[in-house]
């Protein structure tokens, strides 16, 4: 399969197809409010090259300005719908930085670079700017069309119409975690990720968002949820989508899935 992902740790990926580099949810901080980086290096100033950043939604650990801020001026940025009203610094950043800015919402596609096509899809999650995020905005998850189809989740909790929407693809980047002991409504732990999974039938699967933030003080609170989603990812995968070859990857391991069907 003519693709290649990057892991860099959390949510944020690079794909790399026809030539052109799509960066995914760029958290590149050792610490973000109470969360601390536990396990991985800090991804290198060349994980910042891209020619697009697809933002899935606006929370502060998906949507990072300090983040963006690395960005080479004319990087394509594209996030969802009314992101630019809702995050004031980001309208901030956009103009100091000299960014391309496309907002989407689900369904929305835009070509990037002449040669790949995204698509936003729906993602199952609170899409406001937390703590307090009076105007609302879609969560998303995107579909990369080029060479192969990559779909990666964003943030996502397991919903009915999931392979529908997402259509055929043969690479999924599924979230698998979170970053504290318990995960909430809209997410997928590793067992829900497996079912997606089964439903999307992709060639290829790498789990993410997992094992990196934890919050500060918090070691000792539930352990298990930090280190094991991964590869109780890949147990359950193995039951639920024998078919599907899952890539756990370390952080800063990048992989080139097998060929596309």
């Amino acid at each position: 399969m003519p693709v290649e992902i990057t892991w860099w740790g959390h949510a944020t990926c690079t794909i790399e197809d026809s030539g052109v580099r799509l960066l995914t949810d760029p958290l590149f901080v050792r610490r973000l409010a109470h969360l601390r980086r536990r396990r991985g290096a800090l991804p290198p100033p060349r994980a910042a090259a891209a020619e697009a950043v697809l933002v899935s939604h606006l929370h502060a650990d998906h949507l990072h300005l300090p983040s963006l801020a690395r960005l080479a001026p004319g990087t394509a940025l594209i996030v969802p719908s009314g992101a630019s009203r809702a995050v004031p610094g980001l309208r901030r950043l956009v103009h100091s930085a000299g960014l391309r800015v496309t907002e989407m919402a689900p369904g929305d596609e835009v070509t990037v670079d002449g040669g790949v096509r995204v698509r936003a899809v729906p993602a199952l999650h609170d899409g406001r700017r937390l703590p307090v995020g009076p105007r609302r905005s879609p969560a998303l998850g995107y579909v990369v069309d080029g060479e192969a189809r990559t779909y990666f989740a964003g943030d996502t909790g397991l919903f009915d119409t999931m392979a529908k929407e997402v259509g055929p693809v043969d690479v999924a980047l599924l979230p698998v975690g979170g970053w504290g002991p318990y995960l909430g409504h809209g997410h997928l732990d590793a067992a829900r990720a497996a079912q997606a999974l089964a439903a999307l039938g992709p060639a290829a699967a790498v789990p993410v968002h997992y094992g990196t933030y934890w919050p500060i003080g918090m070691d000792g609170v539930r352990p298990h949820e930090f280190y094991a989603p991964g590869v109780e990812f890949v147990r359950k995968a193995a039951r639920l989508a024998p078919d599907v070859t899952v890539h756990r990857l370390g952080h800063g391991e990048r992989v080139r899935p097998g060929a596309a069907r």
